[in-house]
């Protein structure tokens, strides 16, 4: 216990899903929490995003942690929006010490020519452009303080390991790993770590409320959602592990050791978390 304690976590995409568990976790461990999210849907996404209800419920789980949380809506895309949300939180908690870039979307599409300038830029813009932004904000802050702490993004299994009709999650997933990678050789003398983390398929909305991309996933059914279980049966040979997928705490846990001081000396590191998939 207490391996963040008093430590302030910064989370984007944080009303459900990975963000939430995130959330969580760290808040279990000791951090207070300053949670963002867009709480609104995207046109022609084919799957809704975090609600502010669904945020509202973050807030509850992690106050039920004794911990203190601020909770705002904000779009990754907007620099402006999230400079408001770390100078709030720098005036109610004093500083920010671990920074959660994990705000993302995934829009499926038949092949990377058929991707429409509207969800590439959406996707890139989101996962990429909103990374910079979030940690552009962040990362002075984080400097002033001398304190160091921990910056982690949230990559995929694809940022590594490219696969079909997933080109701009991809580009969006693969750029945020040199985006990490420069940034933790220019932060490194003020103590801040910046590692990325790279999960196969986890049981979150962004995969189990995407019918788009279930479907895609089983064309073999003739345009028919599947059912979970149908849907199991198509993500489980991507990973070596015999699991279709894996949980968001599971993810949780990495995010928390590269947060601890356990990983004081880990840097540049892209973790993945994915059942095998990136070897198999």
């Amino acid at each position: 216990m207490d391996r963040v304690k008093g430590k302030v976590a910064l989370i984007t995409g944080a009303a459900r899903g990975q963000g939430r568990a995130h959330a969580k976790r760290l808040a279990e461990e000791g951090a207070d929490i300053v949670a963002v999210d867009i709480c609104a849907d995207i046109d022609n996404l084919g799957y809704p995003l975090g609600s502010s209800e669904e945020l509202a419920e973050t807030v509850r789980i992690v106050e039920n942690e004794d911990r203190r949380i601020i909770a705002r809506r904000a779009d990754v895309r907007d620099g402006a929006a999230l400079q408001a949300v770390v100078d709030e939180a720098v005036a109610e908690f004093g500083g920010i010490d671990i920074v959660c870039a994990n705000a993302g979307l995934i829009d499926s599409v038949p092949k990377v020519w058929e991707i429409t300038e509207e969800m590439w830029d959406v996707q890139i813009d989101t996962m990429l452009k909103g990374v910079w932004n979030t940690v552009r904000a962040a990362v002075p802050v984080m400097i002033e303080s001398g304190r160091g702490g921990s910056i982690i993004i949230t990559s995929s299994l694809v940022g590594l390991k490219g696969t079909p009709h997933t080109g701009a999650y991809s580009a969006a997933k693969a750029g945020d790993v040199g985006l990490a990678q420069s940034l933790a050789a220019e932060v490194a003398p003020y103590g801040i770590r910046v590692n990325t983390v790279h999960p196969t398929a986890v049981d979150t909305d962004i995969l189990m409320r995407n019918e788009p991309m279930q479907t895609l996933f089983r064309a073999d059914l003739g345009g028919r959602v599947p059912t979970r279980e149908e849907f199991a049966e198509a993500c489980a040979p991507m990973n070596l592990l015999p699991i279709p997928w894996i949980e968001a705490r599971d993810v949780s846990n990495a995010v928390l050791f590269l947060a601890s001081d356990e990983s004081r000396y880990v840097t540049g590191l892209r973790m993945s978390v994915d059942a095998g998939a990136l070897i198999k």
